[in-house]
């Protein structure tokens, strides 16, 4: 009987059977694929969090839950020897949770070996770190800048005239990028504070550079003066007057000399007056009455460029080459002879005076402003301004307080009596012709004033302001008789220039009179006084050429007096 019906069934099985493993093959990898592969591997933990077996969606939330706190926790650091700690946040470290979670083995796959990983367990994985790198540099930067010990650079120091030497040490810095990373590194961390790493510091400047400086410029720097000749004549400016002005800069690793020009100047001045000599402007004094020019003069001084940028390379010298001669500079007045004579200042043109009772107050702030008066020159076309002259009326520019007029009523205030050197100030204006700018006479009429021509001034409201409407210069003199217990003073002021006006005033009948009244006031500022009427009056200024009686024009100034009132102080 024959074998062959056999072996062909045979060979017809052996197939089916392959394909019927293959089937079983796929469906239990089908099956696989469907029951784990969307889930992260038994045992796995990220940073101590556990989150095998749970599918992506689930691991992200365990994982946010599980490093929340974590993640904003402080980095605690040791740097350079010092404690510290990093806030994370502002450092730009975060968890890219999602990441943290693909990395760990999340997601759908195909792989055998992920399903195997599955069933077979995972690791401890790190979570996916995200690092704003410019934040986190200047995170570790500010920790950085407390603890760096920076080297010390060598360098030599100048004073009271003798130079030292100060030598280099090396420092201890925070390595920036290493401490970075290191920073990186223990985020999430919940262990000991971090190192950070640190390198030695070294200096530009080494102690070999510094011996160079102190040999080849400082030590004969300061060895001996310095002569400054101008003219032929010298000063010399010993080691503490010029060492003030040096100093010692790095350059590639060396120390280079610097000289501070302003302050070598401002030692060797006091010492170039002896030689050098200052411009004075031409000037005027008052001699037998007369006046006189006071000539102007060249100034004899020098460029402070001619010395500073030469005074470096004198100080490595020794002996007598230790000296700088400097060029003669002529320095002109601003004010010269002949500027002065042209302006015709020959004669008095005018003068006036009026007097005031004791009071200590009166004789040092008349004094004081007639002072600051004494000796203006009113060019042609010059306006002078009594508060512009004489200032504000305070202690520390000479004043003192005195009885003023305020709303009618008398009351303290520095510059007290100011007013009697604004009236007889005005009058010498007025008989000397000049153009009125702007005056104000008191509110009330004081009988030592002249009647409708007088004025008062107040700090920053009320000026006396007159202009040189002549072709000449005006030369202002002032001064003041102090008055004492026994004796009324005076105040002068008188204009030189030459004759362009006569003068001649007139005035009116007093007209529109009115009675005072009686005030009832208290307080410590309270100052009792008898009241008296006021009233209108014209004042006529007449202008005749100087020599010609024939009249050029003539000026009306309307002055209104309000009554005086009196005071009952309570």
């Amino acid at each position: 009987m024959s074998d062959e019906p056999y072996r062909t069934s045979d060979r017809r099985v052996i197939p089916a059977l392959m394909l019927g493993l293959v089937a079983l093959f796929g469906a239990v990898y089908v099956a696989g694929y469907f029951f784990t592969s969307d889930r992260i591997p038994r045992g796995t933990t990220v940073s101590g969090v556990e989150i095998g077996g749970l599918t992506p969606v689930a691991a992200q939330a365990r994982l946010r839950t599980g490093l929340e706190q974590r993640a904003t926790d402080p980095v605690r650091v040791v740097a350079n020897g010092e404690p510290a700690s990093i806030d994370p946040t502002g450092a730009g470290l975060s968890v890219d949770v999602p990441a943290t979670v693909a990395q760990s083995g999340g997601g759908r796959s195909w792989e055998p070996g992920r399903m195997w990983d599955y069933f077979a367990g995972g690791s401890d994985e790190d979570a996916v770190v995200r690092v704003d790198r410019d934040a986190l540099d200047r995170a570790v930067a500010e920790v950085a800048d407390e603890v760096d010990v920076p080297a010390v650079e060598g360098s030599v120091a100048f004073a009271g005239g003798e130079a030292v030497a100060k030598y280099p040490e090396k420092g201890t810095v925070v390595d920036r990028d290493a401490a970075a990373d290191a920073v990186t590194g223990a985020f999430l961390g919940a262990g000991d504070p971090v190192e950070l790493p640190t390198v030695e510091a070294d200096p530009q400047v080494g102690k070999d550079a510094v011996s160079r400086a102190m040999e080849g410029f400082a030590n004969p720097a300061v060895s001996a003066s310095v002569v400054v000749a101008l003219a032929g004549e010298g000063v010399s400016l010993q080691p503490e007057d010029f060492t003030p002005a040096l100093s010692m800069t790095p350059v590639d690793g060396e120390l280079e000399p610097v000289l501070d020009g302003a302050v070598l100047v401002d030692a060797l001045g006091p010492r170039m007056r002896t030689i050098a000599r200052s411009p004075r402007d031409a000037s005027f004094r008052i001699v037998r009455g007369v006046p006189e020019v006071v000539p102007s003069r060249v100034g004899v001084t020098f460029d402070p460029a001619d010395v500073t940028g030469r005074f470096l390379d004198v100080l490595t010298r020794t002996g007598a080459d230790r000296r700088l001669d400097v060029a003669s500079v002529e320095a002109p007045p601003d004010f010269t002879t002949e500027a002065a004579n042209a302006l015709g200042v020959t004669e008095r043109v005018s003068s006036f005076t009026t007097s005031f009772p004791y009071a200590s107050y009166r004789n040092q702030n008349l004094g004081r402003a007639a002072e600051l008066i004494d000796g203006t020159l009113l060019k042609p076309g010059d306006t002078f301004s009594l508060n512009d002259t004489v200032g504000e009326r305070t202690a520390a520019n000479g004043f003192t307080k005195g009885f003023v007029i305020s709303d009618g009523v008398f009351r303290e205030d520095f510059g007290g009596g100011v007013s009697q050197v604004a009236t007889t100030t005005f009058n010498a204006a007025f008989f000397a012709g000049l153009e009125d700018v702007e005056h104000k006479p008191h509110s009330f009429y004081i009988d030592r004033y002249p009647v409708g021509r007088e004025a008062t001034v107040a700090w920053g409201a009320v000026d006396l302001r007159f202009r040189n409407t002549t072709p000449y210069g005006v030369y202002v003199r002032a001064s003041v008789d102090p008055s004492s217990p026994s004796r009324q003073g005076a105040m002068h002021v008188s204009m030189y220039s030459t004759k362009y006006w006569d003068i001649k005033a007139e005035q009116s009948a007093r007209y529109n009179e009115t009675a005072p009244e009686t005030r009832q006031l208290s307080g410590p500022e309270c100052v009792p006084n008898t009241g008296y009427g006021g009233f209108d009056i014209d004042v006529y200024r007449l202008f005749y050429k100087a020599g010609s009686s024939k009249l050029d024009h003539r000026e009306t100034m309307h002055t209104r007096y309000t009554p005086s009132d009196s005071v009952v102080c309570s």
